[in-house]
C-alpha cells in the first residue's frame, strides 16, 4: 500500500512538471535508479542528466511568462501521462500490484492534474506568478515525500485529485451560468 501512495505522489509531481521531478528523483537516488526505469535505462546517464537539467531550466523559466506557459502546457499535456507512469514505476519498486496498473494509474493522475492546470490557465487567461511558484515547490516536495514519506505524499496527491474534481464541478457550473446569460 505504501508503494502505491509513493507512486501517486511521484505521479502527481509529474502532473505539474515533467523533467524537474525526474531530475530530482534521479539525483536523490543516483544513476542506478535511472538504470531500473524502463524508458530511461536506454539513455546514457550523462546525456539523460543533460536533457533533464536543460528541460528543467526551461520549465522553471518559461513557466513565468504567458507565452512560455502556453508552450509548456502543450508539451506537458502530451508527455505528462508517460512521465507520470515512469515516475510511478520508478518509486514503486517492491509491490505486489501489477506494474502496468501502477503505470496506468500514475499516468492517468498526471494527465488529470495537467488538464486541470490547463483549464485554470484558460479560465484565468494565464496563471498568476505565485501559483507557478507554488507548483514548482509542490512538485519538488511531492518527489521528496514519494521517497521519504510516501503516506503523506500520497495523501497530498489524493487531495490534489479531490481539488481537480472540485474544479471540474466549478467549471461546469460556471459554463452553465455563462450559457444562461447568452440565451
Amino acid at each position: 500500500m505504501i508503494e502505491i501512495l509513493a507512486a501517486l505522489s511521484a505521479s502527481a509531481a509529474a502532473g505539474m512538471r515533467i523533467a524537474l521531478p525526474l531530475l530530482v528523483i534521479g539525483l536523490l537516488h543516483g544513476n542506478d535508479l535511472w538504470a531500473r526505469v524502463p524508458i530511461l535505462s536506454k539513455i546514457s546517464p550523462p546525456v539523460l542528466l543533460g536533457i533533464l537539467t536543460t528541460w528543467s531550466l526551461i520549465e522553471l523559466f518559461a513557466s513565468k511568462k504567458l507565452l512560455g506557459q502556453r508552450v509548456l502546457q502543450a508539451v506537458e499535456l502530451i508527455l505528462s501521462p508517460l512521465v507520470g507512469a515512469i515516475m510511478g514505476l520508478a518509486v514503486a519498486e517492491a509491490t505486489s500490484t501489477p506494474l502496468w496498473l501502477i503505470g496506468l494509474t500514475g499516468g492517468t493522475l498526471a494527465l488529470v492534474l495537467q488538464l486541470v492546470q490547463i483549464g485554470w490557465f484558460y479560465r484565468l487567461r494565464g496563471l498568476p506568478l505565485w501559483v507557478v511558484f507554488i507548483q514548482d515547490a509542490l512538485c519538488v516536495v511531492l518527489v521528496f515525500f514519494a521517497l521519504d514519506a510516501p503516506q503523506q505524499g500520497g495523501l497530498i496527491a489524493l487531495i490534489l485529485l479531490w481539488l481537480a474534481i472540485r474544479s471540474s464541478k466549478e467549471w461546469q457550473r460556471w459554463y452553465q451560468q455563462g450559457r444562461k446569460k447568452v440565451k
